[in-house]
């Protein structure tokens, strides 16, 4: 079998060999790196002042091109590669069916480990470095094949055209989960707190405004039916902006108060309740249930901070403010746990004293823990529900791998519970 190739001195053809190998690997490193590189980290890089990294870009936008270029240049290499060490080797040992077998068996191995396994490899460990810089060689081979590749993408469109197959750019774009995963993934570039950040707001479409908020039985409410003295007082030792007001009925709020105004008032000494009653705002009321999201939006758009949450009769359940959306998304603005113990963490000794009306949905945060959300929303709602009654003495319970020693109690329910670390949790 006579070949093109047959009049190089052997040196030259066994120098081709390895050439064509390496050329062949560098087709397949390439192609690996421009299908795993992630595009939006090349389009940061890009927009970073990387030219390689724009270039990479604007070839994957031509998928089928890039492609083609990478299939029909990587093809002939491996088509050449076994006409090389066949002659190569009749050459050397004669011509046999053994020699044959042999030669085929051997550019095979080649081909596999230097021009398909080992390239793949590398280009998968290093995509986006990769994709940067082979896209400067293919570039030239776009054009240098583009009769050829216009041949051939015609016949390749013609034949889905005749299948009746249509290419789907829904890849394109992500979805909610695969950003979640992208997030969670982020770990070497984002930092852990601006991570959980990224995570809370693709939570906050599924929290109500119930999880947020401030419970009926921890809302300070200004009675204006008190002595004025007293409201005085309480106005003089209150740590809050705004307060819910009643006249008598403390279920029903009449408005908000500006703290801040009514101590502007405090030194006249002809000082009435009806002073304070012509400071008040109109309440804000709000349907239990309603979504965080559709709350933070109607803070926005009416310039609102505080809202009264109700339910179907009217009744008030609690208050939420922005600042308690804002908290979800970033953490408690202090290290005051009025609700829990002291350290947001576990003890040395495995354990952590909460109270009952310690939220759920904190505990699970801070303690890494698995508690339950879709019933109760706090520690003693939650106790309540699985023991079915108001405990009348010490027990113990475990809850998702959780074990809670209920410490304190009274007739209205669980005021402490020790909680014990389970082995899978973390400080």
């Amino acid at each position: 079998m006579d070949t093109f190739f047959d009049d190089w001195p052997f040196i030259g053809q066994v120098a081709l060999v390895i050439f064509l190998l390496a050329l062949s690997g560098f087709f397949s490193m390439a192609e690996t790196s421009m299908l795993s590189a992630n595009r939006h980290r090349l389009r940061a890089m890009a927009h970073g002042g990387n030219a390689g990294a724009a270039l990479a870009e604007r070839l994957l936008k031509r998928i089928d091109s890039l492609l083609s270029v990478l299939l029909i240049s990587n093809n002939l290499i491996n088509t050449i590669l076994p006409i090389l060490v066949t002659g190569i080797a009749l050459h050397i040992f004669g011509d046999s069916g053994l020699v044959l077998s042999i030669a085929t068996l051997t550019v095979a191995l080649l081909i596999i480990v230097f021009s398909e396994i080992t390239p793949k490899v590398i280009g998968t460990a290093f995509p986006e470095k990769i994709a940067s810089n082979v896209g400067w060689v293919i570039l030239p081979l776009t054009y240098l094949l583009k009769p050829l590749l216009w041949f051939i993408n015609s016949f390749v469109s013609g034949l889905m055209k005749l299948f009746r197959l249509q290419a789907s750019t829904d890849n394109k774009t992500m979805g909610k989960e695969e950003l979640r995963s992208l997030v969670l993934e982020s770990n070497r570039f984002v930092s852990t707190h601006h991570r959980n950040i990224l995570l809370n707001l693709f939570n906050l479409e599924n929290i109500l405004v119930d999880d947020v908020m401030t419970p009926r039985s921890k809302i300070e409410i200004l009675d204006l039916a008190r002595p004025i003295d007293e409201v005085m007082q309480q106005l003089e030792t209150c740590y809050h902006n705004k307060l819910p007001v009643c006249d008598g009925d403390s279920e029903r709020i009449i408005g908000i108060l500006s703290v801040k105004k009514a101590l502007s008032l405090l030194g006249n000494a002809e000082l009435q309740h009806q002073d304070f009653k012509d400071l008040l705002n109109e309440p804000y009321f709000i349907p239990s249930e309603t979504p965080v999201l559709q709350q933070m939006q109607f803070f926005q758009d009416n310039q609102q901070r505080l809202s009264l949450v109700v339910n179907e009769y009217g009744q008030v359940l609690g208050l939420v403010t922005f600042e308690d959306i804002v908290e979800e998304l970033i953490g408690e603005f202090t290290t005051s746990f009025s609700n829990l113990s002291n350290e947001p963490h576990w003890l040395p000794d495995g354990t952590y004293l909460a109270s009952g009306s310690a939220a759920l949905r904190d505990l699970n945060r801070l303690l890494k823990l698995d508690l339950p959300l879709d019933g109760p929303r706090t520690l003693n709602g939650l106790i309540l529900e699985k023991l079915e009654a108001i405990p009348d003495h010490d027990v113990s319970i475990r809850l998702n791998d959780v074990v809670m020693e209920i410490v304190q109690f009274d007739e209205h329910g669980v005021k402490t519970v020790k909680l014990y670390r389970p082995d899978n949790s973390s400080n």
